[in-house]
């Protein structure tokens, strides 16, 4: 008698009964996986997922809904935008050039803005993946560690036939933009350390941020191999605003008064430094202290002094990202260099002499 309840209940289910969620349940693998395999889309998976899929879906008699799946994977005119903070001169110079390209090509770009929150930007990906949007853009940069869930939903994007370029992430499945940030970095360590500065205090953004950990590890490593040591407590991680640099700038200057350069990781950053000098330190620029800034927006040139700073060319990432995005996929992820170059402005000059 157990023989035939084993052979009862091991019986195939009808067709019209079981799921994608089934067969991915039976298979131990993820519904995108399943689906990736089943759709003839099954780039990146090994071939013994493969074959487990293929194998679970033969003993389930699992039917493809051919209609069905033409539905869930078409897509709309709608392109997703994903940045950190839409009051951030960085995120709207990347956003202009993403638009140019969408308005071009008759596309909606819908953005969202993450407030440096990691999870929103798994979340986000889910909800644009529902709206059914052609494509999805990571403007934001990548979280230090990686995201899991950001992982699974940017697979299930693909297997619903989305496209997604990321920008200064690292380890995704998509196509991703790497800005010059550590060549940026290295060049502000050659540029301070050319003109004789020894003293140098670093603004840093959010340290959890892939692109943060790349400028500040390109300036460090060119300035220890420069000979140039920067003390621990010549850094100070703040907001990556204005008034976070200027808070920034005051704290590492309570710590020691013998700085006579900063970095600032962004020139928000910057121009929030260049403030606490004049206003809240009694510092001249750049007859006292040095400032160098990162991105180089369109206010850099405009103040006074104008800043030194690195340049991105931020609009040509945007609309890189989105034709990368809309473009033919390749069999593997790609990335793409997008170089930096230094822009030398008044901000910075020689360390002034010590007395004697």
């Amino acid at each position: 008698m157990p023989s035939q309840v084993n052979r009862r209940s091991a019986r195939p289910r009808p067709s019209s009964a079981v799921t994608l969620q089934q067969v991915a349940q039976d298979a131990g693998v993820s519904l995108a996986t399943a689906s990736r395999v089943l759709s003839d889309s099954d780039r990146n998976v090994t071939q013994e997922l493969q074959e487990r899929v293929l194998e679970a879906a033969a003993r389930l008699r699992y039917v493809s809904n051919a209609p069905a799946r033409a539905l869930v994977q078409s897509t709309t005119s709608i392109v997703g935008l994903i940045v950190h903070d839409v009051n951030d001169a960085y995120y709207s110079a990347i956003a202009a050039g993403v638009m140019e390209v969408a308005r071009d090509r008759k596309l909606l770009v819908m953005l969202a803005g993450t407030f440096h929150e990691p999870q929103l930007q798994a979340e986000y990906v889910a909800r644009l993946r529902a709206q059914r949007a052609r494509a999805v853009i990571l403007a934001g940069s990548g979280f230090t560690g990686g995201s899991p869930a950001l992982t699974q939903e940017l697979e299930a994007f693909a297997a619903h036939g989305g496209r997604v370029t990321a920008v200064a992430h690292q380890g995704l499945p998509v196509d991703t933009i790497m800005p010059g940030n550590r060549e940026g970095g290295r060049a502000v360590a050659e540029h301070l350390a050319g003109l004789g500065h020894t003293e140098i205090g670093v603004i840093c953004g959010p340290l959890a941020l892939v692109s943060v950990q790349e400028r500040l590890q390109g300036f460090l490593e060119r300035a220890a191999e420069l000979g140039v040591h920067v003390q621990e407590r010549h850094r100070a991680e703040a907001d990556f605003t204005r008034d976070g640099g200027r808070a920034a700038a005051v704290r590492i200057f309570r710590r020691s008064q013998d700085i006579t350069a900063l970095f600032a990781l962004n020139d928000a950053m910057a121009l929030g430094a260049l403030a606490a000098l004049r206003d809240d330190l009694g510092r001249s620029v750049p007859a006292d202290v040095s400032v160098v800034g990162f991105d180089d927006l369109p206010v850099a040139s405009d103040v006074t002094p104008a800043l030194t700073t690195v340049r991105l060319p931020l609009e040509e990432i945007g609309r890189r990202a989105l034709l990368l995005a809309l473009g033919d996929a390749s069999a593997s992820p790609r990335s793409l260099a997008v170089p930096s170059r230094l822009v030398v402005r008044a901000s910075t000059a020689p360390p002034p002499r010590t007395a004697g």
